[in-house]
């Protein structure tokens, strides 16, 4: 072993020897051939001399274009143009130099030289080449698992080159399929394309393939989830790679980026992004608040709003861990290139946050702090209404009274029509935003989504980790639907919706076609490799208290009105009478100091006409 290491820190200089040899036997063998004896008796002064300048210029040549500095295992067709065009030179220079010191060794020597010496030199990488691939392919495999590369494209060759050079990883491709007529029936990287994506079923069985690997880097999202239906049909673990610029960006090996495949390459519609030219002004160089600014939907706010050359951000949140991890997120991001602050404080406690809104000038609050879990919430509605209800009243009055400039509130298709304790009172929040903005010079606005993948209480990360167990996975129904997004798509609503804000909207996202949940967890199940009620079983436990079948973006006299993004829209205001709004708050506000749980929903259902509460929505 200690040989082998050492060898290897020496591969240049063998390399180097190696050529030097061939070379030199170039030269000997065309000078022979020329003149029809190989024996030099005669020809020793004109010979060494030649032999000199030969050496010269081929190590010179050699060395200027950094032959010795390239991993020969993994030449590509680049490298081997080098090695062509260096000796090429290499040649030229000997013939040029040998007619200036009056060497006269014919043409056919050059010639000859010229040739065999490309030659050699290219078959002796070439064999090198081959014989580290044959030697990798012929590694022990038997616990590999046969894998079909899904496209036939950049990303793909970029796989399976990482995978040739990576013995030791738990794959081995066997073929590829691809859409492009052309490319079936030919070879990449030495596999065959042998058919259509249609075709999957067909070639896992053809084929005894245990595991797919999606290698198509850039195609539209409705494209994508076809096939990642048909990959679902087979029953086989789906891995996926992701953009193949991050790829490429990325410090880490290229077979570590292959992820699993997530529940957002399942949408099948175009992801939201917030463009910062048209409607980011409102943040740069701006000082920025988000409460909850630990949580999923506060520390994405906090890593966007980063981006945006902020003057200051203040991360509010009762949540120390959440507000700690967020913060060294953004130091190990930026340094001190980026002011911001932690204050760790309660949206109740508007004393503290009078003091900070004294102290820091705000120009632009995001609201996403609030309790969200449905089912906890419907048995501790007081802590819903103390919490959402008049945590946002205190952010929202201390808003108006220091001048922000303006305020997005993070609301929930759960206001819309609400069957629950928590969608009742992010619907009241709503309505003290809109209420708010027609006595305030601050823009209030609101923002209605519906789940948000990946976010704290997501169903989502639970059906994982139900499937990593073993199941069983839970649906509460199995007609249940909702809207989904992920979280930067979420953000992106929120920032853009700053930007268009001129006071009062609600803005709502087209967040394409409901998904219905079995579907869900049927698919998740299957792109894990696994069969659904088989391997896995999928058990209905029954609605939760204050959950509904399906959840609505708008209310039916909200209606909709069209917005500069083709994908975001506003619902329209609905009025209410202002002064038994403000009368009936006072009354929720003594209830919940109380704890009154049944004046409380007694309460919600007059300030929310179309509240329907339900501990068990059918």
């Amino acid at each position: 072993m200690r040989l082998y290491n050492k060898l290897k820190r020496l591969r240049k200089y063998l390399l180097f020897f190696c050529d030097f040899i061939i070379w030199n036997f170039s030269f000997y063998f065309s000078f022979a051939i020329n003149r029809n004896c190989f024996s030099l008796k005669g020809y020793e002064p004109e010979f060494l001399k030649s032999l000199a300048i030969l050496n010269v210029c081929f190590s010179f040549i050699f060395i200027l274009f950094r032959l010795y500095d390239k991993i020969w295992r993994y030449a590509d067709i680049e490298d081997f143009f080098y090695v062509g065009l260096a000796t090429v030179l290499a040649n030229f220079a000997f013939c040029a130099a040998s007619l200036a010191f009056d060497i006269h060794l014919g043409i056919r020597t050059f010639v000859l030289m010229a040739i065999l010496s490309t030659f050699v030199m290219f078959m002796f990488r070439l064999v090198y080449r081959i014989d580290r691939m044959i030697e990798r392919r012929n590694f022990p495999n038997k616990a590999k698992r046969r894998m079909l590369v899904v496209g036939a494209g950049e990303a793909a060759l970029l796989m399976l080159s990482e995978f040739s050079k990576s013995p030791d990883n738990n794959y081995v491709p066997v073929c590829l399929v691809d859409d492009d007529n052309e490319k079936i029936g030919r070879r990449i990287a030495g596999l065959k394309v042998v058919g259509t994506t249609s075709e999957i079923p067909y070639v896992c069985e053809k084929y005894d393939i245990e595991v797919i690997l999606f290698a198509i880097a850039v195609l539209p999202v409705n494209e994508k989830k076809r096939i990642l239906d048909i990959c679902a049909r087979t029953n086989l673990e789906v891995k996926i790679v992701p953009n193949i610029y991050n790829l490429v960006a990325s410090s880490k090996p290229v077979t570590a980026e292959i992820r699993q495949v997530e529940v957002e390459d399942l949408l099948g519609r175009e992801p939201i992004i917030f463009d910062p030219e048209k409607y980011g002004d409102y943040i740069c160089n701006k000082i920025v608040m988000v409460t909850g600014g630990g949580g999923s939907i506060g520390s994405e706010l906090c890593r966007q709003v980063a981006k945006l050359s902020p003057k200051n951000i203040i991360i509010l949140d009762i949540y120390e861990n959440n507000a700690y991890e967020i913060q060294q997120e953004l130091v190990r991001e930026y340094g001190d290139s980026l002011n911001f602050e932690v204050q760790i404080a309660s949206i109740r406690d508007k004393a503290k946050l009078e003091k900070i809104f004294e102290e820091k000038n705000i120009d632009v609050i995001f609201h996403a702090a609030a309790h969200k879990h449905v089912p906890l919430m419907e048995y501790n509605p007081e802590e819903a209404v103390k919490n959402n209800v008049f945590g946002t009243l205190n952010v929202v009055s201390l808003a108006d009274k220091y001048n922000v400039k303006t305020f997005v509130l993070i609301s929930t298709d759960k206001a819309v029509n609400p069957t629950n304790i928590m969608g009742a009172t992010k619907r009241i929040c709503e309505m003290i935003v809109q209420s708010m903005n027609k006595l305030s010079k601050t823009k209030f606005v609101a923002v209605r989504f519906g789940n948000v993948l990946g976010s704290n209480g997501s169903v989502i990360p639970l059906f994982k980790e139900q499937i990593k167990n073993g199941g069983p996975v839970t649906v509460t129904h199995p007609e249940i639907i909702r809207y989904f997004m992920t979280i930067p798509e979420a953000i992106s609503l929120v920032l853009t919706a700053g930007g268009f804000a001129k006071g009062g909207e609600i803005f709502v996202l087209d967040m394409g076609e409901p998904v219905k949940i079995k579907d869900l967890a049927e698919n998740l199940i299957r792109l894990s490799g696994l069969v659904p009620n088989k391997d896995i079983k999928i058990e209905y436990t029954g609605l939760r208290p204050g959950e509904k079948l399906f959840e609505e973006l708008l209310m039916g006299e909200e209606g909709m009105k069209k917005t500069k993004s083709k994908k975001i829209y506003i619902g329209s205001s609905i009025e209410f009478d202002q002064d038994e709004f403000n009368e009936q708050l006072r009354l929720l506000y003594d209830y919940s100091q109380t704890n009154d749980k049944a004046m409380i929903e007694k309460t919600l259902a007059k300030m929310v006409p179309t509240f329907n509460h339900k501990q068990n929505a059918d």
